[in-house]
């Protein structure tokens, strides 16, 4: 058996390791695993800390009180366009671990992470117009990305039968990187600190996520950018599909964090510091809890947990709007963070489901062992990019969605009726496309249909 190399590849710097098999056992027991877990522990570090700054700027609106000259919509506004530009950045981040390896793109990420703390450090204070803190907030959507490469780095370090819990946990882990900066953004408020002792306190902390980098992370030659599957990802509907259901997990969870704060102060009238003493409970809570959705998954099966998710979603969606209606601020403060904890749930289970809808795909096509993994591996890869940018996109539709509805009407209200039609429409998918078994009769199955492996998902 031969031993991951750490030995440099001929063309290219950095620690690369040249033989990478973790669907052998006997490899993954012996080597695999150790390496495996260095690298997700430093990579869920790098992706942490760019969740944080990505979403910097839902703690940021809050320090802008009136002297700042900002209307609610406005703030919304640059809150959605930090959304945006972190929902777009994931596709090239995607393709970037494979051009630069992990471990390398890893530590230019991290160190990028510079650029939007810097320049928000500087602008920071009333007088500045409102183009140069929406610039900005955009700036720090670059942090959104690193979750895109992050995924894909850990997606080829380990098994399909580990990624569930893997994937769960990186996520998670970069996900926590919400409630934290909304943390340290209370302890900010609290100790009556304006917002560049915020970004001041991230600066070193980018440092350090870079050299961990560095010292510890491991590039994998065998990771690289097929153009054809990712060609063969864009044709596939299961991307679009999974695209679609990931929009109802990670895409409320990324809008809810940003508005959450923002629709206390404006639809409740919270202080700064009463609306920060809330805002991070429900990021916290669903990012804890992603891993054991992808845990849910590995056991039970995604789709199932997926499909109830979704139903528990619209309870508890349904409960804000009549909590909205009657204005209660305890009823409406317990749902949301209830639903932030079922968005956590489900965007642990939605992942899980993407490696295995395309093992199920290779085993249908008459794959076997290795090469229906690598077929799997190959699409499940590619695909992941692609969802976790149009996912990322529901964020955006949150965010405008709030703006329009307190235009509109003075409140939230309407912008949670449309997500809890939303969230019927993903459950009503995944029935139909993952769980859903059509009758077949045995009479109109030939002989040679019943040799060929039935495609099914109900496991995935």
């Amino acid at each position: 058996m031969t031993a991951p190399s750490t030995a440099p590849a001929a063309s290219r710097g950095g620690r690369w390791i040249e033989h990478w098999d973790p669907e052998n056992e006997a490899f993954w027991n012996e080597t695999g695993e150790k390496v495996a877990r260095r690298n997700l522990l430093f990579s869920v570090l790098s992706e942490h800390i760019g969740f944080s700054i990505w979403t910097v700027w839902s703690v940021m609106v809050l320090f802008m009180g009136p002297e700042y000259g900002l209307t609610p919509a406005d703030k919304f506004f640059i809150v959605s366009m930090a959304t945006l530009v972190g929902a777009i950045v994931r596709i090239p981040y995607t393709f970037a671990v494979a051009i630069f390896g992990g471990r390398n793109w890893t530590i230019i990420s991290a160190s990028l992470l510079l650029i939007p703390t810097v320049a928000a450090f500087a602008v920071m204070e009333p007088g500045t117009s409102f183009n140069t803190f929406l610039i900005c907030a955009m700036l720090a959507g670059i942090g959104g990305g690193n979750f895109a490469s992050s995924m894909t780095n850990i997606n080829a370090f380990f098994p399909l039968r580990k990624k569930g819990w893997a994937l769960g946990l990186n996520a998670g882990g970069g996900n926590i990187g919400v409630p934290v900066v909304q943390l340290i953004g209370l302890a900010v408020i609290g100790a009556s600190g304006g917002p560049r002792v915020l970004l001041g306190i991230y600066i070193p902390f980018i440092v350090i996520a870079a050299v961990l980098g560095a010292l510890y992370m491991d590039n994998l030659s065998s990771v690289k950018n097929d153009t054809g599957a990712a060609k063969d990802a864009v044709k596939e509907a299961h991307t679009w599909i999974m695209s679609f259901l990931y929009i109802g997990t990670f895409g409320s969870f990324i809008g809810y964090s940003f508005a959450f704060g923002l629709v206390l102060q404006t639809q409740f009238g919270r202080t700064p510091l009463q609306a920060a003493y809330v805002t991070f409970i429900g990021p916290l809570l669903g990012s804890l809890i992603r891993p054991v959705g992808g845990a849910l998954a590995d056991k039970y099966g995604g789709a199932k947990i997926t499909l109830w998710n979704y139903v528990a979603m619209a309870g508890a969606t349904g409960v804000i709007v009549l909590a909205s209606m009657q204005k209660s601020l305890p009823l409406f403060t317990t749902a949301f963070i209830a639903l932030f904890v079922l968005t956590g749930l489900g965007n642990g289970s939605t992942f899980k489901m993407i490696p295995g809808i395309f093992q199920a795909k290779a085993l249908a096509k008459g794959l076997q062992g290795e090469e229906a993994a690598a077929y799997g591996r190959r699409l499940s890869g590619a695909s992941m990019g692609i969802i976790g940018a149009v996912g990322a996109l529901g964020g955006l539709g949150i965010n405008l969605a709030f703006r329009q509805s307190f235009l509109s009407v003075g409140s939230g209200t309407g912008a949670f009726v449309g997500f809890l039609v939303f969230y019927g429409l993903c459950f009503l998918v995944t029935w139909a496309v993952y769980l859903r078994r059509p009758a077949a009769s045995a009479a109109e199955t030939s002989a040679a249909t019943e040799a060929k492996p039935q495609l099914s998902y109900a496991e995935v």
